[in-house]
């Protein structure tokens, strides 16, 4: 059984044997990430001492202006990634096209993608405010040994094998799950070691908490507006306490652990949703689930979504398993 005082290391060995593919593939490959965090928790930690706030001076493929820490911890987790040989493709955020991996063996045998938004929440980082990173991990579907296509990438979240997240915040935390739970470690920064701290996370069924960027309010789908409004009024336990800090993963984060419902809908001014579908949605809709909570589109399981482009969006809920519910029953009400 889990202990609280485990390292990330040994709980990864400790639970191999649960992972239906056994290989031992993903455990490397949860730790190589498990190093690329330490690496990037590093440097942002040091930010306001040297110079790696601010705009980098680059336009990603999103349109949106990089920031330096952006670039940074892009290039830091593929590298580890690549150097580790583990992966046969990677996607990221912050880049045009996934990257094909070859291994120094002419038959390279690796079989996991992953996918990963490097820095959520970076315009944050001015000001002090947690950020995090995202990552998903899927087994590739083109035959093994052969060069990955677009194909490995663009599957429906519920065929991931893993997903999780890390949150540099007060105290910097990696949380995870193969499909068998959500289990978060502590970052231990005096000797480097992520330590489970909070094994077994779950949503509350219901929660006090909604995450909506309310500035936005006019733009947003009626049912939106009217569950928001829902959210303000003065019944029963509510009103709702409105809590929102612009970093999906620390929103998250929150949520999970208090209850609550984070919401990213579809607007007049973005008509797909502004959240990314494979580096943002799928893996935090992947965790929500296994943390006994759902997420949405508003309308239908966001991991039941066929994508059909790298850097396609969607709209996103997320959250309490009963106040997810709750808005999607307001969404069908405004198309009565």
């Amino acid at each position: 059984m889990s202990q609280t005082n485990q390292t990330l290391g040994e709980f990864i060995i400790e639970n191999q044997s649960s992972f239906k593919y056994t290989s031992g593939e993903l455990s490397r490959l949860i730790n190589s990430i498990r190093l690329a965090a330490k690496v990037v928790n590093h440097d942002v930690n040091k930010a306001g001492l040297v110079d790696i706030i601010g705009a980098a001076g680059e336009v990603n493929v999103q349109g949106e202006n990089q920031q330096k820490l952006d670039v940074y911890a892009n290039k830091k987790f593929i590298q580890t990634l690549i150097n580790r040989n583990i992966v046969c493709g990677i996607a990221s955020e912050e880049e045009d096209d996934f990257i094909a991996i070859n291994s120094q063996d002419e038959n390279h045998q690796n079989k996991y993608v992953v996918l990963i938004d490097p820095l959520d929440g970076s315009s944050n980082i001015d000001v002090n405010v947690s950020v995090g990173t995202i990552f998903s991990i899927y087994r590739r579907v083109t035959p093994v040994g052969t060069p990955v296509t677009l194909e490995d990438f663009l599957q429906p979240g519920h065929q991931q094998v893993a997903a999780g997240y890390v949150i540099y915040g007060t105290s910097t935390m990696l949380v995870y799950t193969t499909g068998a739970g959500v289990n978060g470690f502590t970052l231990n920064p005096a000797i480097g070691t992520f330590y489970l701290s909070h094994p077994n996370m779950r949503f509350p069924e219901d929660g006090k908490i909604y995450s909506v960027n309310e500035g936005n309010y006019t733009h947003f789908p009626q049912g939106v507006k009217d569950y928001i409004k829902y959210c303000q009024m003065e019944e029963g336990d509510r009103p709702y306490t409105s809590r929102y800090i612009g970093s999906m993963v620390s929103d998250i984060h929150r949520n999970m652990i208090k209850g609550g419902i984070f919401m990213y809908p579809k607007s007049s001014k973005d008509s797909n949703g502004k959240l990314r579908l494979l580096y943002e949605c799928n893996p935090m809709a992947f965790i929500a689930e296994q943390a006994h909570g759902k997420a949405s589109d508003g309308f239908g399981r966001i991991l039941d979504i066929q994508p059909t482009a790298l850097h396609e969006r969607a709209p996103f809920f997320c959250g309490s398993k009963n106040m997810v519910e709750k808005v999607e029953e307001f969404m069908r009400n405004s198309l009565k």
